[in-house]
């Protein structure tokens, strides 16, 4: 008697396929995971900076406590130069060192801007504005809608 042993031996071509889908979906949903996770962490970088840059000014207008209204109206987009570490300042020309420095550090921000102004007569409002890569989101006075806003409020 002739027995025929029709066992199978080894992966067929079609699970080898299957198990390389399976397995390649995997490797594509770890790698979006790795590509949103970056965004994230860029996004949480940026808004550190943020608070970190509006609560310089805010410490900077407290120590010149007595110019605290005029340093309403300082935008970064206007140029400021003044230096007043390399010779004296009066309480006045540091309030344009104060936004030289500021702007400077607004700067490393993408699209970085930052804008005081006095929605009240007795507080000053700090916007630091960036591009998040969403649309913006935070500002009371939208300046610019594609901008993702940090506010520090000051009261005299």
């Amino acid at each position: 008697m002739l027995s025929v042993n029709n066992r199978q031996k080894g992966v067929s071509l079609i699970e080898s396929m299957i198990a390389l889908v399976v397995i390649s979906v995997g490797l594509l949903g770890i790698a979006a995971l790795q590509v949103t996770s970056m965004k994230q962490s860029n996004s949480a970088l940026h808004h550190s900076q943020a608070v970190w840059i509006g609560f310089n000014i805010a410490e900077r207008i407290r120590s010149n406590f007595g110019q605290f209204a005029n340093y309403d109206g300082i935008d970064t987009n206007t140029g400021y130069s003044q230096d007043c570490i390399a010779a004296a300042c009066s309480p006045a020309d540091l309030i344009t060192s104060d936004a030289a420095d500021w702007a400077d550090e607004v700067k490393n921000l993408p699209s970085g801007r930052g804008v005081i102004d006095a929605p009240f007569g007795n507080q000053l409002r700090i916007q630091v504005m960036w591009d998040d890569g969403d649309p913006g989101a935070g500002c009371e006075n939208i300046i610019d809608a594609k901008l993702t806003c940090y506010t520090v409020i000051l009261e005299q």
